[in-house]
């Protein structure tokens, strides 16, 4: 039984790569200049904080790797508007489109200090091969 979960854990990260290399590829063909975010929001309880930080990199002992890529969100995207401002967009890459509470929280503190003029959320479609791109605050943050 643990075989065939960590046979299933192995595919899972797989896909998982697979479809993050797709809305890459994604972005650059609608334009946007896209590249890794390297950082993460930490949240100081005891102070009541929150700041940009490096995020940790993770390593693991049985592949012998360190994955460096682990910033949330998972692209910063920047293009040129037709008035010549630059919009900054954050991409988090989901399977199913759904933020956790921790998740949601570093969207909402992104947004408002204006790290990123918005956030979408780019998950598989219904229809295969097709990626959906969800605007944070029309899904989670209704104002």
């Amino acid at each position: 039984m643990s075989t065939e979960k960590s046979e299933m854990g192995k595919k899972s990260r797989a896909k998982g790569g697979r479809f993050e290399l797709k809305v890459r590829a994604d972005l650059e063909m609608l334009g946007w200049t896209v590249a890794k975010w390297t950082n993460t929001v930490d949240y100081n309880k005891n102070d009541n904080i929150a700041k940009i930080v490096p995020a940790k990199r993770k390593y693991n002992p049985f592949l012998k790797i360190l994955s460096i890529g682990t910033g949330f969100p998972d692209f910063v995207c920047f293009r040129r508007n037709s008035d010549g401002d630059y919009e900054i967009v954050g991409v988090e890459v989901k399977g199913n489109g759904y933020l956790d509470q921790t998740e949601k929280g570093m969207c909402l503190w992104l947004l408002e200090n204006k790290i990123f003029s918005n956030v979408k959320i780019a998950r598989r479609a219904k229809k295969c091969g097709e990626i959906d791109y969800i605007d944070f605050n029309d899904k989670y943050h209704k104002k």
